[in-house]
């Protein structure tokens, strides 16, 4: 950063800091503004403020707006920042992190600020499901419905989304699907549990659904998995986490730009780590290179 970039810290004040406020902004002071930056710091105080404050951001002319939230805050906030001149920066402080994995960001909030202090300027794409914009992934099946069961429990970490993941399964009632990519091929999926688009690699928690998919690309990856062929993914949980899930025969992908999907009745869907209600039929598009975000040179995929 040089002398003339402005930097708007705004933090979500119901994320895990794990850390006091005043020193949150001295370790952010210490890190930017010794690079010489003009900083400023505002509360987003709930989704709507967020975004009313990421837009005055942009009237503002503020260089670079960095948020300390989970990857709904990325969401709401992000998406007020597309096809704009600011960058976006990620603190990670939220449950998954999906965005701040993909990245390389440290989970630890110091490390996280410093790699970002020192982090280069990169364009990537933006998803959108039916209009609404997504940065990491969108899910249709059963692996939207997780969301649900998750954002009913207390607690927060891995194990209440397994939990989650078993809980929703037992009410789990599959439906077929059918498929048109980039009008130009049409599949049927009978019974899909597992119908993702992925425009970055992770769900959360380090869980990689789709570890070919890249942030600028073109390209979206779609993941899909048949309800009978679960308990096999299951059994192979560990390739989730070390980056090989789709090596797995059973394990269908795709790569494509734009998606019609119709289904034969409304579900809600996930738009990362937001369950939203959706209709049967489903337009998932693609903005290239239409969203500014900082990411630490060491972790530039």
């Amino acid at each position: 950063m040089n002398a003339q970039n402005t930097l708007r810290v705004l933090v979500n004040p119901k994320s895990g800091m794990g850390t006091s406020f005043d020193s949150f902004c001295g370790i952010i002071e210490s890190c930017f503004g010794a690079n010489g930056a003009m900083v400023t710091y505002q509360f987003s105080n709930d989704i709507n403020d967020g975004k009313q404050k990421a837009r005055q951001a942009v009237s503002d002319g503020v260089d670079t707006l960095l948020i300390a939230g989970g990857d709904g805050m990325v969401n709401s906030i992000g998406s007020e920042l597309i096809g704009t001149d600011v960058a976006l920066g990620v603190i990670p402080t939220g449950s998954g992190n999906g965005f701040a994995r993909h990245f390389g960001i440290p989970l630890d909030i110091s490390r996280a600020i410093r790699a970002l202090a020192d982090a280069s300027r990169s364009s990537i794409d933006v998803g959108t499901a039916n209009g609404r914009p997504f940065f990491v992934t969108c899910s249709m099946a059963w692996d939207a419905a997780i969301v649900r069961g998750f954002e009913a429990l207390p607690f927060r970490g891995i194990a209440p989304y397994v939990f989650a993941a078993a809980t929703e399964w037992m009410t789990f009632i599959p439906q077929p699907f059918t498929i048109e990519f980039d009008g130009r091929e049409t599949l049927s999926f009978q019974e899909p549990a597992i119908c993702t688009v992925a425009n970055l690699t992770q769900w959360g928690g380090g869980a990689q659904i789709a570890p070919r998919a890249r942030p600028d690309d073109g390209y979206m990856e779609m993941v899909m998995v048949r309800h009978q062929d679960l308990p096999l993914l299951l059994m192979n949980i560990g390739r989730l986490f070390n980056g090989t899930i789709d090596q797995l025969s059973q394990v269908f992908t795709r790569r494509f730009r734009h998606l019609a999907v119709q289904r034969q009745r409304s579900a809600p869907i996930q738009v990362d780590g937001e369950l939203i209600d959706a209709p049967p039929d489903i337009q998932i598009a693609l903005q290239h290179r239409a969203l500014r975000v900082l990411v630490p040179r060491a972790s530039i995929p």
